[in-house]
């Protein structure tokens, strides 16, 4: 009971709900229409911190106190605080990974092995395995999707497709490990006695021709390729070795990676254990390229080994071998380089904390769906639509598994349907949005722009599509006998490794 006094907040009309969505769409129009893909380097922010304080400005006119949402503002972006650290140390990874030649011996390894029409099929089948083995999509973008954009530019072939094979791969070797966090919150969230186990077999029946059709799709690509690098495979073979030292010691960083993901060490604590690590190696390894990028000849060695690692933590790694394309390829990382990328997170998550607190997500849409094929697409349309207006995987993932659990139960359909539809749309989409926290991700530790990289998603695009499809034709869309709806589990405390 509120407070004599204190007026109770109203719940909000459906023009309440929409004008926030509209005006967030037409200063992102905008932003997009002035500055391009260069738009999420601060334009994007301002119109999603301008689309918040409009939000917060009709919660005011509902009611609700300038406090309950500067603590609903400030509780959303808290949720943020796990995927902004991970961030973060894969900033530091990026850099402390090429000082130590790791980065650079994947690529050197990789331009020896893979022909350009193959390049695209092993990527996102390797991307896929590592994804499966370490369960997250974060991790294997971060780390593995880094080296194989960076052999594309070697190859001369293009960094847009190279990065939609990295994602591909990952994102479905996120959703079929039962070491994902989705992959064990969603059957949680829909509950009826779902496994995780039930809820990978059923994915796969998306997930597999999914990959399937984009690995033909790879090929094709990779047949018609034209590799236009500006550096020969023979002569960046050759500037690696004059910039680097490449050995396979230079891949214990990576190793040691593997190591902690198997042993579940939390996300964090591993990314910067493993750059730590690979800033300590690189003395040992890169003695040359340390003391160049340090370029303090005064200093004495231990000393020098010290400032690069901080430097290349920091800031990043800056390689000086001479060679325009190889010393523009390796000169990245550092936390420094993602803070732009942390921007856009803060700025979504506001913008989304002030929709949920102020109900505005709160939309009839499970009261208007009729048949089941339609039932599943407005799964997937909320899920979709969430990513995009919220900003955030985890409230695409929750929310619909609530506001349709109850009505998959009435119509006896199995929890496994409703799982499956909520990873096909709020999973997998979330990195096509280049503001959602996923997006924002990937498009900064791969360093290509989300309307780049959209085009060549072909996996995470034919997700939902596949999933609907099932829906109205009824291929896979199991039945369980209706019995009393169960309540839904608390949501998750905030966003970790993804």
């Amino acid at each position: 009971m509120s407070p004599p006094g204190r007026r109770q907040p109203r719940p909000p009309s459906l023009l309440d709900a929409l004008l926030p969505i509209v005006v967030l769409i037409g200063l992102l129009a905008l932003t997009i229409a002035f500055f391009g893909i260069d738009a999420t380097n601060g334009p994007l922010q301002v119109a999603l911190f301008l689309s918040a304080a409009f939000a917060s400005l009709i919660a005011f006119k509902n009611g609700y106190t300038v406090a309950a949402i500067r603590d609903a503002t400030v509780g959303g972006v808290t949720t943020a605080m796990s995927a902004i650290f991970i961030l973060l140390a894969v900033g530091a990874l990026i850099g402390t990974w090429n000082m130590a030649g790791t980065i650079p011996t994947v690529v050197d390894y990789g331009i020896r092995l893979v022909s350009p029409t193959w390049f695209y099929v092993t990527t996102a089948v390797i991307c896929a395995v590592v994804g499966m083995v370490t369960g997250s999509s974060w991790t294997t973008a971060g780390t593995l999707g880094v080296a194989f954009v960076g052999m594309a530019k070697v190859l001369g072939l293009p960094e847009a497709t190279a990065a939609g094979a990295v994602i591909c791969g990952a994102y479905f070797g996120d959703k079929m490990t039962p070491l994902s966090e989705t992959t064990i919150l969603v059957p949680q969230l829909v509950g009826r006695g779902l496994t995780t186990g039930q809820h990978i077999k059923n994915m796969f029946w998306t997930a597999g021709p999914a990959l399937g059709i984009s690995l033909v799709i790879f090929m094709i690509l990779g047949l018609n390729a034209e590799p236009e690098g500006a550096v020969g495979t023979e002569a960046a073979q050759e500037a690696l070795g004059k910039a680097f030292n490449i050995s396979a010691v230079n891949l214990l960083p990576l190793a040691l990676l593997v190591v902690f993901a198997i042993r579940k060490v939390p996300p964090f604590l591993a990314i910067l254990g493993s750059a730590l690590f690979a800033g300590i190696l690189a003395p040992f390894t890169q003695s040359a390229a340390v003391k160049a990028f340090v370029d303090e000849p005064g200093l004495g060695s231990v000393a020098t080994a010290i400032k690069a690692i901080f430097a290349a933590m920091a800031t990043g790694f800056v390689s000086n071998s001479g060679v325009e394309p190889i010393d523009e390829l390796f000169s990245r990382g550092g936390m420094a380089s993602l803070l732009t990328t942390v921007w856009l997170i803060l700025g979504a998550l506001s913008f989304a904390a002030v929709l949920e607190h102020a109900g505005f997500l709160q939309a009839p849409i499970v009261d208007r769906v009729r048949r089941r094929g339609s039932l599943i697409g407005g799964v997937n349309a909320s899920g979709i639509g969430l990513n995009v207006v919220a900003g955030d995987q985890y409230v695409a993932v929750v929310l619909p598994a609530r506001m349709f659990r109850g009505e998959f139960e009435r119509r006896g359909l199995a929890p496994q349907v409703l799982s499956r539809a909520v990873e096909d749309s709020g999973t997998v989409t979330s990195v096509l949005v280049p503001w959602n926290t996923c997006g924002a991700y990937i498009s900064g530790v791969l360093g290509v722009p989300t309307a780049a990289y959209f085009p060549y998603c072909f996996f995470n695009l034919l997700s939902p599509l596949l999933d609907v499809l099932y829906g109205f034709i009824g291929f896979k869309v199991p039945t369980a006998t209706p019995q009393a709806a169960e309540p839904a589990p608390d949501a998750p405390a905030g966003p970790s490794d993804t």
